[in-house]
Parts: C-alpha cells; structure tokens; sequence
C-alpha cells in the first residue's frame, strides 16, 4: 500500500516501509514523494434523523382523561405514568358492590346460623333430612354470591389500575394528540413515544445501490442543511434494505450522539459511491497565496518552484496522518517540500 499512495524521500526512506507509513514520521518530514491511489468516492448526501422504534402508549380502559403528566419532548422511563383515565361509572359501580358485598355477607351468617339449627334438630330426630339439605344449598348459594360479588370489586378495582397509562419503554415523546378532559375509548393513543436509539435513514439513487452494503462507514457532517462540509462524527451502515422505492435504495446507519437531534432533522452525510485514483498529500505541504493553493515542487536538479494546485476535500494518508486530496497541478513521482524547508 506505501508504493501505491506514497513514501517519505531523504532521510526517512531509509528507515524503512513501515516508517514511511507512520503518521508521526508523516508529520515531521520535509518531503514527500506523490503516488496515485485509490481512494473511497465520497459523495454528500441528505439523512433524516429516525427513530428505531416508534411506540405508542395506549389506554386501556375507556374513560375520561383526569391527569396528563407528559407533554412532547419529555423523555420518559419504561413504566412512568404519563396520564390517568378514570371512568365515573366503575365509581358507581364499586359502591353499589360494597353495599350488595354488605348484603350477602348477613345473608351468609342467616344461613349459617339456620344450618346449624336445623342441623341440631335432626339430631334430635325433630327436622327431616331434606330439611337439612335444602338449608344447605341455601348456604352454599349465598356463600358462592357473595365470593362472585367479591371477585367483581376485584375485578373493578383492577379497571381503576388500569386507568393509568404507563410508558411501554424508554425514549422521548414525539406526540400527546389529548388533552386533560379528553374522553377516550380503549385502544387510544395518549402519547408517540421514540423509543430506543436514533439512527439515520439514507436515501441514495438507484445507481448508488451496488455500492452500498452493511458495515460501509458514513461521515456525519455539521448540524443543520448550512454545514461547512467538515464531519463532525462517523458511524457505520448496519442495514440495506433490499427493496427499491421511487428509484432509490433505503439505507440506516448507527451514528453516536444523535440523542439531541429532532425526530426528522435532516443532516448532511458523506458515503462511499465506490473508488476514485487520487492524489493524497499530508497537511502542511500546502499554502495558500493571493487566493490561490500552492506546494513547492523539487525538480530533477535540486530546484525548488512553487506550484498551483487545486485542493479537494480532507483525507487520511496511509499510516493515519491527516492529509488533503490534490485535484490538480500534480503528477505521480513528484517530489514535494514543506514551505518552511529550505531542501
């Protein structure tokens, strides 16, 4: 890879290959010999912030919005109560079981208390058997009422739980379509919660689609549509989606702190379109004068001559220094000099 994008001349080249591809050695050097290379064919696109997941917190019983504890843009926990639903009829409901509760519990101790004596009485030879089992069922049917009385307040009680609206997971509310008085039905929406991480949706023309894969790197450009064109972060593609829409190829990519982004923001992103031969040289053998880029180039006799290029975007020379992709103004073999040497 040194023999295809460049080496250090002078007295680096001795060093070695692997010296020559260090970013240090890169920096403190006073030459560097040009070399044609393959690089990634970067291209700007626009990506829309999305979430991974959208969730909605639902409500389960019908009812009446009594509180609302949430409003957009309010991050939430797996399990906050974002509003409560209450229903007057379940209070109606619960007061007329305590007092039919009240009414089977004296009807259970009167039949009790008349089993019992009835049972008395047969042992003493006084009352009939079918007495006694006609007693009996009357007991067991007013006991049997009243544990389905009691089952019922349960059951009520858990529809007053119910009226709460937890969140379902972790993640920032996007929509609250309700209001504090809001009559609602089973199944509503209280709150569009994005859940998870964002990530970055891409949409690319169809040509673009044979480039593209899982695990491709993605430079994530300054925020807001008015970048400067510098990247600010990079991630990583983790899914392509294997169908074309409206002539173009959906892909998301894994971006760190998006957390702050607005769902739908859209942000500049520079991704790989295949590979372009290029000319790379490391920073500061470059400067600029009455507007214009130049490096000094050593000719065949020794001589010095400063020469206009055309610089294109920022790059990584092998060996990881920071470098700068020249459009123009050199060829392959060129021998250039910092401005500061005196070589």
């Amino acid at each position: 890879m040194a023999g295809r994008y460049g080496g250090i001349s002078g007295g680096l080249l001795a060093l070695g290959a692997s010296f020559a591809l260090c970013g240090v050695a890169l920096a403190q050097a006073d030459s560097f010999t040009v070399r044609s290379g393959e690089i990634d064919d970067l291209k700007a696109v626009y990506a829309t912030v999305r979430s991974k997941d959208r969730i909605e917190a639902r409500v389960r019983t019908p009812g009446t919005v009594v509180s609302l504890k949430v409003d957009e843009g309010r991050h939430v926990e797996p399990g906050q109560v974002l509003a409560t639903v209450a229903d007057p009829k379940i209070a109606l409901k619960m007061r007329a079981l305590d007092a039919q509760i009240v009414g089977l519990e004296s009807r259970v101790q009167t039949a009790a208390a008349e089993l019992e004596r009835v049972e008395q009485l047969k042992q003493r030879g006084v009352s009939p058997q079918a007495r006694v089992d006609q007693v009996k069922t009357a007991f067991d049917v007013a006991t049997n009422e009243l544990k389905s009385a009691r089952a019922e307040r349960l059951v009520a009680e858990q529809q007053v739980e119910e009226g709460q609206v937890l969140a379902p997971a972790a993640g920032r509310v996007l929509k609250v379509p309700v209001t504090e008085g809001s009559v609602v039905m089973a199944g509503e929406s209280i709150a569009t919660i994005a859940a998870n991480a964002y990530l970055l949706r891409l949409e690319l023309p169809e040509r673009h689609a044979r480039f593209m894969k899982v695990g491709d790197t993605v430079r994530l450009g300054e925020r807001g549509l008015g970048s400067s064109g510098t990247a600010q972060s990079t991630g990583r593609i983790f899914q392509v989606y294997p169908e074309l829409q409206g002539g173009r190829v959906l892909a998301d990519a894994e971006v760190q702190n998006l957390g702050d982004y607005f769902v739908g923001e859209r942000t500049a992103v520079w991704i790989s379109a295949g590979k372009r031969t290029a000319f790379i040289i490391p920073e500061g053998f470059s400067f600029r004068r009455f507007g214009l880029d130049f490096v000094r180039v050593k000719g065949a006799g020794g001589a010095v001559v400063d020469t206009v290029v055309q610089l294109g975007e920022g790059a990584v020379v092998p060996g990881g220094a920071r470098g700068v992709e020249v459009l123009a103004g050199l060829k392959d073999g060129d021998v250039i000099v910092r401005p500061e040497s005196k070589s």
